[in-house]
């Protein structure tokens, strides 16, 4: 994959939540410019060009960021706080993609600056609806800066 053309990048530990969203996503035609990462150290690594990611031009970054918030190395906060707090990565839309249901998650994510919080749903019609819908919103209907 050429990665100036990248659009989507997700950041997701667990294997078998990123198959179903990257499934979801091919559906609707949405996966073809896709990086997955699979936690959060990656996901700086890539987004900054730093580490294996040295090579990449940093100023071709994503359009948009599904992450996911419980990781390990380095955590969704930590990844959104520091996306957010950076000029050159802070307009990127980060939609926080994950299983905890805890309100504090949903006000600590708004506050860091999340673009949109997506509870993972259980079942998998429901899983690959809701990434689908998502896909098609950030990537075709939403309007970027």
């Amino acid at each position: 994959m050429d990665l100036d053309e990248l659009e989507i990048l997700l950041v997701e530990d667990n294997p078998t939540d990123a198959e179903l969203t990257m499934r979801a996503l091919k559906r609707n035609n949405l996966a073809n410019k896709l990086v997955w990462v699979k936690d959060g150290e990656e996901a700086l690594d890539f987004i900054h060009a730093k580490g294996q990611f040295a090579e990449r031009n940093p100023e071709e970054l994503p359009r948009l960021i599904l992450l996911d918030l419980r990781m390990p190395k380095v955590d969704g906060f930590e990844v959104l706080k520091n996306i957010k707090s950076n000029e050159n990565t802070c307009r990127i839309p980060v939609v926080i993609l994950t299983s905890s249901k805890e309100d504090q998650d949903v006000v600590e994510s708004y506050k860091l600056g999340v673009n949109s919080y997506v509870g993972k749903p259980v079942e998998f019609d429901n899983f690959i609806n809701a990434v689908s819908t998502l896909g098609l919103y950030w990537m075709l209907i939403n309007k970027p800066p």
